[in-house]
């Protein structure tokens, strides 16, 4: 099991990678292509064993307004296969030394559980426009005291779910 920096030979390995880990969603994979046709700065690793991804991790900017003001985890995922082993608690772990991620306020919406042993924290302020009541949003590094909307990068707005749907995936009809 290798951890690289994600290249863009790799890319198709990720995009299939997505399809895998999150069946009956083609959004994830969608986005991340989407997020990489359009030249969005983004720091991605990429888990491969004999070939094969089998983990990946991204991270892009959150915005206050204009100005960056952290990054977002997301997505994380892992081939079928592996989950339950540790891969992406290895993934994650290394993402999170990296020169580019260690110093960073960080975001995740995601499951409080899993992240938070990592060290993320639960997060009031700033509000995710993508959970309602930030109960699924988590942080490491953050010191906003006031109250503000996050912001993602443009390419996340269509992943928007209604207040009380957090954790389920849509899709445009």
């Amino acid at each position: 099991m290798k951890i690289q920096k994600l290249s863009i030979e790799n890319r198709p390995k990720v995009y299939a990678l997505l399809q895998r880990a999150f069946p009956g969603s083609a959004y994830e994979a969608a986005l991340v292509q989407k997020l990489h046709e359009n030249g969005r700065t983004m720091h991605e690793w990429i888990c491969i064993h004999v070939n094969k991804a089998i983990a990946y991790i991204a991270f892009s900017h959150a915005y206050h307004g204009n100005e960056i003001c952290g990054l977002h985890l997301a997505p994380m995922a892992v081939a079928p296969d592996f989950q339950r082993q540790g891969v992406g608690s290895e993934l994650l772990r290394f993402a999170l030394r990296q020169e580019a991620i260690k110093s960073q306020p960080l975001f995740v919406l995601g499951e409080p559980g899993y992240y938070q042993r990592f060290g993320f924290e639960p997060c009031s302020l700033p509000i995710c426009p993508f959970d309602n009541n930030n109960a699924h949003f988590l942080s490491m590094r953050n010191t906003v005291s006031t109250s503000f909307i996050v912001g993602y990068e443009p390419e996340f707005k269509p992943a928007a779910t209604a207040p009380g749907t957090q954790g389920k995936k849509h899709r445009k009809r």
